[in-house]
């Protein structure tokens, strides 16, 4: 990416909020999990669509990708609001949720996306507090990153969808994950690759950084709000040097 495009982002970021670009300033980077630092998405709308299949409901495979960053519990009843007229309770939604997390664990285990560690080492170098921020639930992707990416995310440093009332695109997920790292929005940098993802980083306050790692197109990712949009994470991590230090 372009040295000027990423200087004009800032520059109109900082203008939305009437600061000035020459102390603009981030402290925390808050990262979403699914698709951004694990190629996971292709097995949750597998897993997702089984489910839908299994329950009678008509959806296709690739709507799922929208919905990423809803908590589970909001799927589910987007699936039966729409199918059936009316939304599961808690405990429905929680039981369906169980058997889709167990179809996605029955899928071979996903990769690491390309470029994601280099991303998490230049926030790190620059002393940037990294906040991990997921609608999932799911414990097989949440506890791998302790082994995928060493000390990244310590656990008092993570908000999944177990932490909020309302998952994204509201802007609680995101909020709380500046709670925990003790910054303002505009301290805040945010990392993800869904639309819903990105309303909710916009919605919050924050810097959005989107990436595209799966079917989604860019042009989704720009008119949910972004600030940036990456057509890879190694194009994120290539220029996030130049973005923290402009």
């Amino acid at each position: 990416m372009e040295r000027y495009t990423i200087i004009k982002a800032v520059k109109d970021y900082c203008s939305r909020n009437a600061i000035d670009p020459a102390g603009w300033a981030p402290k925390a980077a808050l990262i979403d999990m699914d698709g951004t630092l694990i190629d996971s998405m292709r097995n949750h709308t597998a897993a997702w669509k089984r489910l839908s299949d299994e329950l009678g409901m008509e959806a296709d495979r690739d709507e799922f990708y929208l919905y990423e960053g809803m908590t589970g519990r909001a799927t589910i009843r987007l699936l039966f609001k729409r199918a059936c007229g009316y939304e599961p309770s808690d405990s429905e939604c929680d039981e369906l949720y169980a058997r889709k997390a167990s179809y996605f664990n029955e899928m071979p285990r996903v990769a690491v996306i390309p470029g994601a560690a280099r991303m998490l080492e230049t926030f790190e170098a620059g002393g940037i507090t990294r906040v991990l921020v997921t609608g999932s639930r799911q414990l097989s992707n949440l506890d791998r990153l302790d082994t995928d990416f060493p000390g990244a995310f310590p656990h008092n440093l993570r908000i999944t969808a177990a932490d909020v009332s309302h998952g994204k695109p509201h802007p609680e997920p995101y909020l709380k994950g500046m709670e925990l790292a003790g910054v303002s929005p505009v301290e805040s940098l945010v990392v993800e690759n869904a639309p819903l993802g990105v309303e909710s980083g916009k919605a919050s306050g924050a810097f959005v950084l989107a990436v595209t790692t799966g079917p989604v197109p860019r042009r989704s990712l720009e008119e949910a709000g972004a600030d940036l949009v990456f057509s890879s994470m190694e194009e994120l991590a290539d220029a996030l040097p130049g973005l923290l230090s402009r």
